[in-house]
């Protein structure tokens, strides 16, 4: 039986194998072992799909068609059961996650030159919070695409537990550890022993003292900079001549998430904001909006926005080019309305890991490490939220982007060798 593990991620996905006697990454695209979660559908042809960092230069250089990602935070949503129109066709968002899964399995058959039959994949601790039907339903669709795309074996690893396995080829000596894994669209925790006496045990269960997670994560970050940075600049907030009343917010927060952009695109949208513009004290900005819909420019935004956030977890403030909508339009953004504006979702990532702490029947005190994996565990204003939780703890990190993945590759080896 050939394995893989599997880290379909809702901003970047990877897939690992066993290669003789070492568990390696595939390449997924050139020498990337990282690739984009994206889709790209050409309008005029739908058989012809682009992946990755392929599928996002298409959107950017503007080909004709639609670009899909975030695909992943869907899967536990009603949208998951909708289909969208691609030129003359309609196609289930369900079967465009199977699209990407099959090009990532077919990707690393190749690579092997073997059929791979086997899965150990990963998910995060709670698709759905509080809904544990919905949170089932949720890991029986991605059971049912895996399937569908030729796996006959299939586990689940909770994907902080795959990031604690991996870290713990690293560990010199036993360790209380709260894992932090910060990702697109969930923000996950377990307390777990680690050491080099543990890490070749069969069972594991008496290690993992804890797990939980919150639905916050960084393409919730990328909304909420480009609520508070960039849609004002496309009139959100700005008022309407008649009534006193501004512009509605509900089609700004539908541009400005990753997982309904392409939502946007309606005649009926289009009407609705010319018509705004007609009664816009501001119709320069409102002009960008429509502008934005007609021209489909809302995941060139979502992008800007994503790299801003990215920016500011080194920088203090940076400026976000928009000039794709208008020459030299930029929009100024800072770490601190930064952290401002994603202050509801740090609230609830601290809680989290305090919670994990406390289900672990431990005090703060006794964690002896953080380790922060997850792109957005770079975030200062969240990796800060997650250290006071346990604010004695040594913080540790190591392949931010990839430690999940080789977690479930390296289980993927025990479980099915």
């Amino acid at each position: 039986m050939i394995a893989c593990g599997l880290d379909f991620g809702t901003s970047n996905s990877a897939i690992g194998v066993l290669k003789g006697n070492a568990t390696v990454l595939t390449p997924l695209e050139g020498e990337a072992t990282l690739i984009p979660s994206a889709v790209f559908f050409e309008a005029q042809d739908r058989y012809n799909v682009r992946f990755g960092a392929d599928a996002i230069t298409a959107c950017v250089r503007q080909v004709d068609g639609r670009l899909f990602r975030a695909l992943k935070t869907i899967l536990a949503s009603s949208l998951i059961e909708e289909a969208t129109t691609l030129g003359k066709y309609k196609i289930a968002l369900a079967d465009i996650v199977q699209i990407f899964m099959r090009h990532l399995k077919v990707t690393a058959e190749a690579f092997l030159e073997r059929e791979i039959t086997a899965v150990v994949h990963g998910r995060p601790v709670r698709f759905v919070e509080e809904d544990d039907a919905g949170d089932q339903r949720a890991e029986h669709m991605l059971e049912a695409i895996a399937r569908r795309i030729g796996f006959r074996e299939i586990a689940f690893v909770y994907e902080p537990i795959a990031a604690a396995y991996h870290y713990e080829q690293s560990v010199t000596k036993e360790e209380l550890v709260l894992v932090a894994d910060i990702g697109g669209g969930t923000s996950d925790f377990t307390v777990i022993r680690l050491g080099p006496g543990r890490h070749a045990r069969a069972d594991r269960k008496d290690d993992i003292l804890a797990c939980t997670g919150v639905r916050v994560g960084g393409t919730d970050f990328d909304t909420e900079l480009s609520l508070e940075a960039i849609m004002p600049l496309l009139g959100r907030g700005s008022a309407l001549l008649e009534k006193g009343m501004t512009m509605p917010n509900a089609l700004y927060r539908e541009l400005a998430t990753w997982a309904t952009i392409n939502f946007t695109y309606t005649y009926r949208n289009e009407r609705e904001v010319t018509q705004l513009l007609r009664e816009a004290g501001e119709p320069a900005k409102v002009a960008r909006l429509l502008k934005t819909l007609q021209n489909r420019l809302g995941h060139r935004i979502a992008f800007a926005a994503e790299a801003a956030k990215i920016a500011l977890s080194d920088s203090e403030a940076c400026d976000i080019p928009l000039d794709f909508i208008e020459p030299d339009l930029q929009a100024p953004a800072t770490q601190a309305a930064l952290g401002r504006a994603i202050g509801r979702g740090i609230r609830r990532i601290h809680r989290s890991a305090a919670d994990c702490i406390a289900a672990a029947g431990l005090k703060p005190g006794e964690i002896e490490t953080i380790f922060f994996t997850g792109g957005s565990s770079r975030v200062p204003a969240v990796r800060s939220a997650i250290a006071r939780a346990a604010p004695t703890a040594r913080p540790a990190s190591g392949s931010d982007l990839l430690s999940v993945a080789y977690g479930l590759t390296q289980e993927a080896a025990r479980r099915f060798g």
